[in-house]
């Protein structure tokens, strides 16, 4: 049907045009398929921006969720999506609303002068663009793991469960309590971030191949094995992983210092992270 609203050539069009990390690789109840591998991204509305600084929603994904399938209609379903599509998406909103810079602040290393730095953002989705995503690596063993992505809920769902358990063990910490009740606390604590690792650790793991060749799928066995192997197995297992959680995330900036900031103690040259939050993203 047609709108016939006078004022709808002000209505917000795709403004920026993007691929995905991971190609798109999503059922059509989470991404609308592409023929051409590309999807629109429009500009915030007000209402999304709005979303963007609750801190509420923030914290748990609602307002990020809520403004991707606001500006990316094509995505059905935010919670679904890979976390090394997540910076390309959250990049590709800021292109379209405010253009194609992002003013960054930081504390230079070294010394507590602030300083601040613009980003090409065009320049930070073409990095990601051209590193092709790994979805499997071997141990120096000869056994392979088939990694399974994180979603953005099993993302959100980490931070804010690590984010409640740090606050409470600062709480705890901070009190007139007994010292025996306050052990106990703590060791809860440590045992709900020891159960969230394990889960994690679970869900990043879609298979793993024996160096005789036998194809291991069954979570039931794959949890067994974590928690039956050998502490020097697992850890190598969750380094490799460390590593590739990080695909298609933006890598940090590398500047170099000024006379002046190496003078006061800052090195030569220095990487700063770059981070898409609430404090940065809105101009």
């Amino acid at each position: 049907m047609e709108n016939t609203n006078p004022l709808n050539k002000y209505f917000r069009q795709p403004a920026v045009y993007i691929s995905l990390p991971s190609g798109g690789a999503y059922p059509p109840h989470v991404l609308t398929p592409s023929t051409s591998g590309e999807y629109g991204v429009m500009p915030m509305t007000a209402k999304d921006e709005i979303r963007f600084k609750t801190p509420d929603a923030l914290m748990n994904g609602e307002g990020v969720v809520e403004v991707i399938q606001s500006c990316i209609p094509d995505i059905k379903d935010a919670w679904q999506v890979k976390a090394h599509d997540l910076d390309t998406i959250l990049i590709a909103i800021r292109i379209a609303t405010y253009g194609e810079t992002m003013d960054i602040k930081f504390t230079v290393p070294g010394s507590n002068e602030e300083a601040e730095h613009s980003l090409n953002l065009p320049a930070l989705l073409e990095n990601i663009r051209l590193k092709q995503i790994q979805n499997e690596f071997t141990l120096d063993d000869g056994m392979k793991i088939s990694v399974n992505p994180l979603t953005y809920r099993d993302m959100t769902k980490a931070s804010l469960q690590t984010f409640q358990q740090t606050k409470m063990y600062n709480a705890v910490q901070s009190s007139e309590i007994e010292d025996e009740q306050k052990l106990k606390r703590f060791n809860d604590a440590f045992k709900s971030l020891t159960e969230l690792n394990s889960s994690i650790l679970l869900k990043n793991i879609a298979k793993i191949t024996t160096p005789e060749g036998a194809e291991v799928t069954d979570p039931a066995q794959i949890k067994e094995f974590v928690e039956k192997a050998n502490t020097t197995l697992i850890k190598q297992i969750e380094e490799k992983l460390a590593v590739f959680r990080s695909q298609g995330a933006v890598e940090p900036v590398k500047l170099k210092a000024t006379k002046e900031q190496i003078e006061k103690g800052a090195p030569a040259t220095y990487e700063v992270p770059v981070t898409f939050d609430s404090a940065n993203f809105f101009v």
